[in-house]
């Protein structure tokens, strides 16, 4: 089981979830994805959880609850009136999932520490509970090294083990900040580099989005991905 964290919102969770997703399935490996709370989707509208199963393939699907505006769960729950979701019915809900599932991904809504319930539950929580590895998303551009330091050192200090940090989006042409945070990422995360997924791979046919699943994610998550190789070519990019 892993938790999929970003670092916020729009770091590319979803893709990395399906990436990830994509190449258990094309081991052979049954896989749910849980996505605890949807928020800034109307009933019937396809939601994350439908990206997943466009990119992916089969896997089994579940999303616990739905609300309309784009908020943290605990702030659309409230707006909404509708029930709110707590760390404990996510977890139960995971655990029940990997009774007859070889892996299941649990993904996040936004960041480690964004609010599900008013007691403060927090994905932190889930993770916790379910004593599995957070797998964090993080930006490649500028900024990225504080929120992805704050992520892991949240984790840690809550008992959580980062398995690693994934580039949720590699930029065509990346800048000096993005070549020079593939370094620098590591540190901030206290954990390996376990892949950069190119950009607009949620436009991939399925055949391309496994196949650039397995060259953007490490060996860790099936794929072929090496950090050193990948650094070393992206700065003889910035040479040339």
């Amino acid at each position: 089981m892993l938790v999929m964290s970003g670092t916020g919102t729009g770091v590319g969770k979803t893709v990395v979830t399906a990436a990830v997703a994509s190449l258990a399935v094309d081991r052979g490996q049954r896989v749910a994805v849980l996505k605890p709370a949807q928020t800034g989707v109307a009933p019937g509208e396809p939601g994350d959880l439908a990206d997943v199963r466009r990119l992916a393939g089969e896997v089994t699907t579940c999303e616990l609850r739905r609300y309309p505006d784009p908020l943290s769960p605990e702030a659309a729950a409230r707006r909404s009136g509708l029930a709110e979701l707590t760390p404990a019915q996510a977890a139960t809900a995971a655990s029940r999932l990997l009774s007859d599932h070889d892996l299941v991904l649990v993904e996040g809504a936004g960041g480690l520490l964004v609010r599900f319930d008013s007691g403060g539950g927090t994905l932190a929580d889930v993770a916790w509970a379910l004593g599995a590895p957070v797998v964090v998303v993080a930006e490649a551009g500028l900024g990225t090294l504080n929120a992805t330091a704050l992520t892991a050192e949240v984790a840690t200090r809550r008992g959580l083990d980062v398995l690693g940090v994934v580039i949720g989006a590699w930029p065509d042409k990346p800048d000096l900040a993005a070549r020079s945070n593939v370094t620098d990422l590591p540190v901030a995360a206290g954990a390996p580099l376990l892949g950069a997924l190119a950009a607009g791979l949620a436009s991939a046919s399925r055949q391309e989005f496994v196949d650039e699943a397995r060259r953007g994610l490490s060996p860790w998550l099936g794929g072929t991905f090496d950090p050193d190789v990948f650094a070393r070519d992206e700065a003889v990019t910035d040479v040339t």
